[in-house]
């Protein structure tokens, strides 16, 4: 078994590079925010004013963790799904669910495996360089020191392992739960229907993001912030859930502009979204995720600014002071970082696993500029859902956390900045999709189709 996983991994050498991005990202950022907890052990006592190391290496970094393993668990489920047909032969062939269960659990410890000590070595390098900025700030005291320990590597491995293989068995579990027959009929056709768990579990999380909106907002401005950004991540949690469901929705009303504007190429891109809304949610998440965050420091930022000049004050300086305002400002890039190499990793593995696809296409007589004029059309839906999605959700949290502050309850947006995480989330989708599917289209279809999986 521990052979055929090998094999699964470099048949599919994008799909199982978009995961492996992930989980580094995951170890490294355990393992960054661990060490500058284990540094709080060793490291003189924080003076008053000073944030100190166990609140930086736990409430900042806890977003940024959490972000991690968020996408970690958005990259395995698209992993597993892209395997569906392959898994759904093995059941064919007499293997049990047990047997899959365990090929998929085996594939994630590789994976984890092979870039633990690089993410180790990278978190380990960062907390040194972030502890090092943070005392030349003064946010924490002189003399602090990342001890040598190998418990903040080791819990970041558990962590990433523990959380893969959670997110390996409820991927998995569509290819498990029904007849092995069934399972190879559902590999060929679309993906629209959700699990049975999936959509109760959602509309959960959606249940309990709102309730956290409505909590932060009757907390004082200073943790109402922190509040706000988790919020957001629960509201996106919700989104990740309910996906296929509602992605298809907003496609079909966002794609009446585009059939009526390129009636071939748009039909198309609008048939193909909606068909494989599993697909399709598995695109939009990672662009939905980056705009929310985003959107959520950056009208954050603008609305503490626009309140400070309503009032100034002790409880006004805590929430903007200069240290704090870094503090989100490191946090921010850490997480765009994340988040932007997810995003191309995601929409990049996704477009190449279409490579057969766009070959039957040519086949039937499509040129390759029709495909690639279907392709721009998906590329223009999929970023207005994950955009408008993403902003939606940061609006509805940063109201929560606006309506604490003295001046207007709701939100103060820059359009120029906002405008300029659009186009960066736009620029990311491009990469992403048109790219590789320049890439994929090239060759002669005739061998793709023969001899291409997936």
């Amino acid at each position: 078994m521990l052979r055929l996983a090998f094999g699964q991994i470099r048949t599919r050498p994008a799909t199982f590079a978009g995961l492996a991005t992930a989980l580094f990202m995951a170890v490294t950022a355990i393992t960054l925010f661990g060490a500058l907890i284990a540094a709080s052990v060793v490291s003189p006592p924080a003076r008053a004013g000073q944030p100190g190391l166990v609140l930086i290496g736990g409430a900042f970094g806890e977003i940024a963790i959490l972000v991690a393993l968020f996408v970690v668990a958005n990259t395995l489920g698209f992993a597993v799904r892209q395997q569906h047909r392959e898994l759904a032969l093995l059941r064919t062939v007499a293997a049990t669910p047990r047997q899959v269960r365990g090929l998929v659990r085996r594939q994630v410890l590789i994976v984890v495996t092979l870039v633990s000590p690089v993410g180790w070595a990278a978190g380990t390098l960062g907390a040194h360089r972030l502890l090092g900025a943070l005392v030349r700030r003064d946010l924490v005291p002189a003399g602090s020191r990342i001890p040598f320990t190998p418990v903040p590597a080791v819990a970041a491995s558990v962590i990433a392992l523990l959380l893969g293989t959670l997110s390996a068995m409820v991927a998995a579990r569509p290819v498990c739960r029904v007849a092995p027959a069934v399972a190879l009929g559902e590999s060929v056709g679309g993906d629209r229907r959700a699990g049975p768990i999936r959509t109760p579990v959602g509309l959960l999380a959606l249940a309990g993001g709102v309730a956290f909106c409505l909590f932060v907002a009757h907390q004082p401005p200073d943790k109402a912030g922190q509040g706000a950004l988790l919020a957001t991540l629960a509201l996106m949690a919700a989104v990740a859930l309910l996906g296929p469901l509602f992605t298809a929705a907003v496609v079909t009303v966002l794609g009446l502009p585009v059939r009526a504007i390129a009636p071939r190429s748009g039909r198309l891109a609008d048939a193909n979204l909606r068909g494989y809304a599993a697909r399709l949610s598995s695109a939009v998440v990672p662009l939905a995720l980056l705009t929310a965050l985003a959107c959520a420091f950056r009208f954050m930022g603008d609305t503490v600014g626009d309140a400070s000049r309503h009032l100034a004050g002790t409880e006004m300086a805590s929430v903007n002071s200069a240290g704090d305002t870094w503090l989100r400002q490191a946090e921010l890039t850490l997480i765009v970082c994340f988040g932007g190499v997810s995003t191309v990793n995601t929409l990049a593995a996704l477009t190449a696993a279409r490579r057969r696809e766009f070959a039957l296409l040519t086949l039937i007589g499509a040129t390759r500029r029709q495909v690639t004029s279907m392709l721009c059309a998906e590329c223009l839906l999929i970023t207005a859902v994950g955009t408008l999605t993403g902003t939606a959700v940061a609006v509805a949290t940063v109201t929560s956390f606006s309506v604490t502050l003295p001046g207007s309850p709701l939100p103060s947006v820059n359009p120029v900045g906002y405008g300029s995480i659009a186009a960066g989330v736009a620029v990311l989708a491009a990469l992403g999709i048109l790219l590789t599917g320049r890439r994929a289209t090239s060759g002669p279809a005739t061998e793709t189709v023969a001899g291409q999986r997936g």
